[in-house]
């Protein structure tokens, strides 16, 4: 006989099917896990005995074979142990397997029979929800798990409890769904003094989910412009906000079972390595761009990051996708990302002022400047200069709107955006490409030609063209505008990057 309970493997953010499959046969007694498991896989085997052996049960003295079909898909992770444990308990005729036929089942086990969390639990919800099935999982989990909707879930604290519910003896309460995730104060933009023209870039780059490159001296302000960022961009839609969990919940960050409701801002440090920020390791996990997925990647001292680093963001910033691929899988995660950048025009920070910069300016710049590759740059769609700030600018009175006026703004341009693009595959104008761009943000006829002159002395490439294009539409919106009009076009144009003459 064997017994086959359901399970799953992670792929990116992909649930795949995985049959357990448990055998017992005579002959000198071992326990055997074939089918593609990595390392924590195959320890399942001590944890499952242990687990088995501290709710009173023994593993019989027979040949075990356990059998992870389909056997050329890797497996990875801990979440085998419950379904391989329940697998043996169906062979034996401890639990029925006609009743675990109806669940899939993921779950690390502990010594002493604790059901312990594992990363992914939304995603199996999700799969069993589509396969018309119930999860069982752990305990910790269960209101992550309740967020698929109608799907039951049995979530367990120890082995001995599912055992019990799966007998009929004592049933298991009905998990209730977790939380949204509550609102988090941050800085207010009224705390910025002076920087009008920054702030400006600010709110044009949340209205339209563009790039912004900020460059000015030490101590300007621009991590905490950057950190207001969060505090004027729209909350997530519902599609958003379960995207944005699946990420977190793959990545083992989803915490009490709450549902992401804040778009993530994500801050790594700059000796971050490739797979940190873009993906990857020995066990492929989601990086810092698929974790600020529909959010704020924002890299601060940009020009001290690895140059191969950053070079690998130039293609996920153009799809909206990173892929990993390793030799025996190749996975995909999302990363549909705004990128906020922050940095010094030179290496001591005070290029322009003769009392502070270093006597190798203006070379210095030319060389910090130059670890920042062009086509990583035609990517940023605003590069704004942030001056110093003067005690004169410290003594003013805070400004008149904080982020609540200019979160309105923002919000009502993302409304436009929404039903603009409904059904067309965009969510903002910085996503826009193709015929949409051309069919919304077309300028009149001052605007084209200004956009045609302006575009030859600026030495403007196509991608840079169109980026033009796109925050026009933005500036556009704010101003409630049908029509890319020269105005828009002209003040688009001033956040430009000029390139360097040969």
């Amino acid at each position: 006989m064997v017994a086959i309970v359901s399970t799953v493997a992670y792929l990116g953010l992909e649930a795949r099917a995985v049959e357990v499959q448990v055998q017992l046969a005579t002959g000198i007694p071992r326990f055997v896990i074939v089918g593609l498991p990595d390392k924590a896989v195959a320890e399942s085997r001590e944890r499952v005995r242990a687990a088995l052996s501290a709710i009173g049960l023994a593993l019989p003295p027979k040949v075990i074979t356990i059998n992870l079909s389909p056997a050329d898909l890797p497996k990875e992770g801990s979440h085998f142990d419950l379904p391989i444990a329940l697998g043996l308990l169906a062979a034996v005729g401890a639990v029925d397997a006609e009743m675990l036929s109806h669940y899939v089942v993921v779950g690390e086990l502990s010594l002493d029979g604790r059901i312990a969390g594992s990363p992914g639990v939304l995603l199996a919800a999700l799969h069993a929800a589509q396969e018309d099935k119930g999860l069982i999982c752990p305990a910790a989990q269960g209101a992550e798990a309740a967020w698929a909707g109608e799907v039951e879930v049995l979530a367990a604290p120890d082995l001995l409890a599912l055992f019990a519910h799966l007998k009929g003896t004592t049933l298991l309460p009905a998990p209730p769904p977790g939380e949204a995730e509550p609102a988090a104060g941050g800085p207010d933009l009224v705390q910025v003094k002076g920087q009008e023209v920054a702030k400006r870039a600010l709110e044009i780059a949340a209205a339209g989910g563009h790039n912004l490159l900020m460059s000015g001296p030490p101590g300007a302000g621009k991590s905490l412009l950057a950190s207001c960022l969060p505090g004027i961009l729209p909350p997530l839609s519902p599609a958003e906000a379960l995207e944005v969990s699946m990420v977190a919940s793959v990545a083992g960050t989803m915490e009490g079972g709450q549902m992401k409701r804040r778009r993530p801002f994500r801050a790594p440090h700059h000796s971050a390595s490739m797979p940190a920020l873009v993906g990857g390791g020995l066990k492929v996990r989601p990086g810092e761009i698929s974790l600020a997925h529909l959010g704020v990647l924002f890299l601060d001292e940009l020009p001290e990051f690895q140059r191969a680093v950053l070079d690998s963001l130039r293609q996920p910033l153009e799809t909206g996708t990173v892929s990993v691929a390793r030799a025996n899988s190749h996975l995909t995660f999302p990363a549909r990302v705004q990128l906020i950048a922050a940095m010094n025009p030179c290496r001591c920070g005070h290029l322009g002022d003769a009392a502070l910069a270093c006597t190798r300016a203006p070379r210095c710049a030319a060389d910090y400047q130059a670890r920042v590759s062009g086509p990583l740059l035609d990517r940023i769609d605003l590069h704004v200069e942030v001056a110093g700030v003067s005690a004169a600018d410290l003594s003013l009175p805070p400004p008149s709107e904080g982020s609540t006026v200019v979160a309105e703004r923002v919000a009502r341009a993302r409304s436009v955006q929404t039903a603009r693009y409904n059904g067309h595959g965009p969510r903002t104008n910085a996503e826009a490409d193709g015929d949409i761009l051309d069919a919304v943000a077309t300028p009149d006829e001052p605007g084209r030609k200004l956009l045609a002159d302006a575009s030859a002395a600026m030495r403007l490439s196509a991608r840079g063209y169109h980026r033009v294009l796109r925050v026009a539409r933005t500036i556009a919106d704010l101003a409630g505008a049908e029509t890319v009009g020269r105005i828009h076009i002209a003040e688009a144009l001033s956040y430009r990057r000029v390139a360097p003459r040969a």
